[in-house]
């Protein structure tokens, strides 16, 4: 009998996470599920456990007594507190970490992962945005895969098997444009919380159903795209392509294009992170392309969709620049779901923060996570 796949999931009650589970219920007989984590939905994590028999559990959010007692109940290690991520996955032996955590607090977890020499299917855009040199440099150093799951990076990574990445001319990031594609620019300081939440194609998180909405989510993905397949900022592209079909294409220096495609639906590449370097069969929606009328294509609005310009100027200062910029926007989308900023007011935030942080251009970890830190604080001011 084959040995199984040791699997840790980070943000195991997110969509990610949850669609993760819901890959391994494919094929159950082929994962054993060592770690399972959440921040506050304890409910759904206890039912988790349960049902795949996890041998731990890591909760970095508040956890009332009657949770606590629940959690005591289930005979397995628990992990609490701001360093819980990082204690699971220290405290145990496994093959993948699948790192489905929104935001920053991915990037450390990340790390101790690499120190272990586990590949890692990577859902967590900010580990590269906020480090991707480090990172980078760590995977390789230690031979660790790193394995997107966002279907962007997927689709390019995809496109790039059996290619020699010199020979890239363009990496072309698709983007569906978010509710707010058609709506005029003077408009948006009046867009509500229900409308920005109203994704056309995807259903996802709030935060990142937010972010793609102000195209943050995109300006991101080109930054975690310049550091996954080592090109400049210039040979990334981003297209609006509304149907959602065409995931993400790479140009060849012949002029050759290929590119990957599928329906909206987040299984699909994280079902090839479980599996890869193989397929496995699956019964996920096909495209039907009796019914596919068009596929559309049009150029981003960077005056618009301010966030994504201000991603690619991130990108080209480097150094302390983009961890800045991807705190700023965490809080201020923050701002903006508790209704005590408008939509408008986003990329106006997240600008200023990066104007007035203390630049650094050659960045230890310790000076990422203190530019972290500082941008959350200034922007709690602001708000």
């Amino acid at each position: 009998m084959a040995t199984r796949k040791r699997i840790i999931i980070l943000g195991s009650t997110g969509s990610i996470g949850a669609n993760t589970l819901s890959c391994v219920d494919q094929a159950p007989e082929e994962y054993d599920i060592i770690g399972l984590s959440t921040h506050r939905n304890i409910g759904v994590v206890l039912q988790q456990v349960k049902r795949h028999a996890a041998r731990a559990v890591a909760v970095t959010g508040p956890i009332a007594d009657a949770e606590k007692k629940e959690l005591d109940k289930l005979k397995i290690a628990v992990f609490t507190g701001p360093s819980a991520l990082v204690d699971l996955v220290r405290a145990h032996d496994f093959d993948l970490l699948v790192n489905a955590v929104v935001g920053a607090a991915g990037f450390v977890p990340t790390l101790e992962a690499l120190e272990k020499k586990v590949d890692i299917a990577l859902a967590n855009k900010e580990t590269l945005v906020i480090g991707g040199q480090i990172v980078m440099r760590k995977s390789r150093e230690n031979r660790v895969q790193l394995l997107p799951i966002d279907s962007e990076h997927s689709a390019v990574f995809q496109s790039l098997l059996g290619e020699n990445y010199a020979d890239i001319e363009e990496v072309i990031l698709t983007a569906s444009g978010g509710p707010f594609r058609t709506t005029p620019a003077a408009e948006l300081k009046n867009v509500t919380l229900s409308q920005a939440l109203h994704h056309p194609n995807w259903n996802m998180g709030k935060k990142i159903t937010i972010d793609s909405a102000t195209m943050m989510n995109k300006g991101l993905e080109v930054i975690e795209a310049r550091w996954l397949f080592d090109v400049a900022v210039d040979q990334i592209r981003v297209v609006i392509h509304p149907q959602s079909i065409i995931h993400s294409m790479v140009c060849f220096v012949d002029g050759s294009v290929k590119a990957q495609l599928g329906v909206p639906d987040m299984r699909i590449p994280i079902q090839f992170a479980l599996t890869f370097p193989r397929r496995q069969r699956s019964d996920f929606p096909r495209i039907d392309w009796r019914t596919l009328r068009e596929l559309t294509f049009a150029a981003p609005d960077l005056d618009k969709f301010r966030c994504l310009a201000l991603a690619i100027a991130a990108m080209r200062a480097g150094g302390t620049a983009p961890a800045v910029l991807n705190a700023a926007n965490e809080r201020a989308v923050a701002g903006f779901l508790q209704q005590q900023i408008t939509f408008d007011r986003i990329p106006v935030i997240v600008e200023r923060a990066v104007e007035k942080h203390a630049f650094v251009s050659h960045p230890t970890v310790e000076d990422l996570l203190s530019a972290d830190r500082w941008a959350r604080e200034f922007v709690d001011r602001l708000r």
